[in-house]
């Protein structure tokens, strides 16, 4: 004979079937299971924390390049030959892709935390499919069309390195709750702790340092003015750099084709320029085969105002617009002038004309000529063309000899070039501290954060060339500064911390599990609905049948009188049928 227990009473756990019903629509209690997670969904499950960590890098280096974001615009307007920002939406899919992954993840996680089946529906693998397939591409597309931007991890690392490492332990140590009770994931948790741990050995940064030791502030140079400010390469973008208290003006030089020198960055005159609306047959041409009395005619300002390529134009009064709208192309002679006015330094790169131009030969006495009829001391020119520079040297000894390539300090000094104009991933801090001893001035471009003006300062730099310099004057001193003993304490601190929480969790998880075995109870989960006594069966189906016979809403109906409840007619005759059906089939499957 066989003697069933009363129904025991359903309660609804809506967290637990959100959880479940999000991850793997699986919003029933007899869709759940507590077995192990079958193989196919351990590498789905693989495939997703891949995607995570793929994507957390994406994202992270999206988040760091954030300096050279104008240089990527340009690369774009390069190769398609329109000008748009590109980085809203790559950081627009970036952050919703990072968000969704993201959110997957922590599902997952409360997964093993409740003891649940991992199983990821098939929606949710195509989106993390698309995912991972989008990244890598992008990933592969910018590795071939912006490969040097690679580098702003490793040297962001050295800023943001030590809170990271402090962020990573929290998180682990975290998890180290969910993991307590599972010897082999305990195993794989401690490793990834030890790791952690020691990681501070291998972080390496300029500002962990004595402060005692700190150099002067580095000057900042207007890279093209302050062209955030206002349209670049113009007057007024070098008189708003002055305002923000530059000591000098980097600019590109090309040569017209009557060989007057003009500040000009790109090949073409459509971007920075109306050459469409004023010369609409010559737009495509090369800036250096207009004249200089055509070059006039152009403004160079009200692009700006259209464009706004750095979100700046709402900030600008109505007279800094009515100025902006009426710039013109600016020449190296005024922008030598202004200079001199200001006893401000300038460095400019000068482009040679095409072969077909009629300056292709003279293009460096054009540009000689130029500076001495400013009327600038050559104290304050910084010479970088390396072609004739010896008959330079002749002709003007008293320019400042740049190079923009790197070189070895006693090559420098053999071919009597005394300053250094590098991209900022071309010198790392020790070698910055060997020019500095080597009495070579270099200089850095293009610093726009203030996390690498700090960097670069802890190390040594001279001086940087900036886009925003209005940003930089905001950084009277580096970001963060830490003392070695410090950064010491610091480390063993949060690892101790770290390490006594650990052995907390799982001294408490042990002795509770301790408990639970020797005092005998048994456990029901409140998934595990028993019905019979007699029969106790682990068949996967017999659970289910039970479960879709309690909760399939055709349950015992109750009603309440004077404090006692009772069972309906309706109610009872309803559960009869269910318990005589539910009998055969166990009477049948004993």
């Amino acid at each position: 004979m066989v003697k069933h227990q009363p129904l025991q009473v359903y309660e609804r756990q809506l967290c637990l079937s959100c959880i479940t019903g999000i991850y793997g629509c699986r919003w029933k209690r007899y869709q759940r299971s507590h077995d192990d997670t079958t193989k196919w969904e351990l590498l789905w499950s693989f495939i997703l924390l891949f995607t995570f960590c793929l994507l957390l890098v994406w994202f992270y280096f999206w988040w760091e390049a954030h300096n050279d974001y104008n240089e990527f615009n340009w690369f774009l307007y390069n190769r398609s030959g329109e000008w748009s920002d590109g980085t809203v939406p790559i950081l627009a899919t970036t952050a919703a892709g990072f968000t969704y992954i993201a959110f997957l993840m922590i599902l997952a996680l409360c997964h093993v935390v409740l003891g649940q089946q991992l199983n990821l529906h098939w929606l949710h693998k195509i989106g993390v499919a698309a995912a991972l397939f989008t990244t890598i591409v992008g990933v592969i597309s910018v590795s071939q069309t912006w490969g040097q931007e690679w580098d702003v991890i490793p040297i962001s690392l050295q800023a943001t390195g030590p809170f990271l490492h402090i962020g990573a332990l929290a998180a682990v140590t975290a998890l180290s709750w969910i993991v307590a009770g599972q010897v082999a994931r305990t195993e794989k948790t401690s490793t990834v702790l030890l790791g952690l741990y020691v990681v501070p050995m291998y972080i390496t940064s300029p500002c962990i340092m004595d402060p005692t030791t700190l150099k002067q502030r580095p000057d900042v140079i207007g890279h093209q003015g302050a062209p955030m400010l206002a349209p670049e390469n113009t007057l007024w973008s070098f008189q708003r750099a002055l305002q923000m208290n530059v000591t000098g003006f980097e600019a590109d030089v090309a040569i017209s084709v009557d060989g007057v020198p003009f500040l000009m960055h790109d090949r073409t005159l459509r971007r920075t320029t109306d050459v469409e609306k004023v010369f609409p047959d010559r737009q495509m041409e090369d800036a250096s085969f207009f004249n200089w009395t055509d070059l006039q005619q152009l403004n160079a300002g009200q692009w700006f105002l259209k464009d706004d390529p750095f979100w700046t134009v709402h900030n600008l009064s109505p007279h800094e617009k009515d100025l902006i709208a009426n710039q013109t192309v600016c020449s190296l002679e005024q922008l030598l002038k202004m200079a001199f006015y200001h006893n401000s330094t300038v460095v400019f790169r000068l482009r040679r004309p095409p072969p077909e131009h009629p300056c292709y030969h003279s293009w460096v006495n054009d540009t000689l000529q130029a500076v001495q009829q400013s009327g600038v001391p050559q104290g304050l020119v910084m010479w970088t063309p390396d072609e004739h520079r010896a008959q330079v040297r002749q002709l003007a000894p008293g320019l400042i000899q740049t190079s923009v390539e790197k070189r070895s300090p006693q090559f420098l000094h053999q071919y009597g070039i005394s300053r250094l104009l590098l991209r900022y991933n071309q010198a790392s801090p020790q070698e910055i501290r060997n020019f500095s001893q080597s009495n070579i001035n270099l200089t850095l471009y293009t610093i726009n954060e203030p996390w690498l003006y700090s960097v670069l300062w802890c190390s040594g730099v001279s001086s940087v060339s900036s886009e925003a310099s209005h940003i930089l004057k905001k950084v009277p001193y580096p970001i963060w500064l830490m003392r070695p003993d410090e950064y010491c304490m610091m480390w063993v601190c949060v690892d101790l911390i770290s390490f006594a929480v650990v052995i907390g969790i799982f001294i408490f998880q042990n002795y509770h599990m301790i408990r639970y075995r020797m005092s005998g109870m048994r456990s029901y989960n409140p998934e595990q609905i028993m019905l019979s006594a007699a029969v106790r069966r682990s068949s996967r189906d017999l659970n289910v049948m039970k479960e879709k016979l309690i909760f399939s809403g055709k349950t015992v109906e109750l009603y309440t009188d004077n404090g006692y409840d009772y069972y309906t007619n309706q109610g009872i005759t309803r559960w009869r049928r269910q318990r005589s059906v539910f009998t055969s089939f166990l009477f049948q499957s004993v």
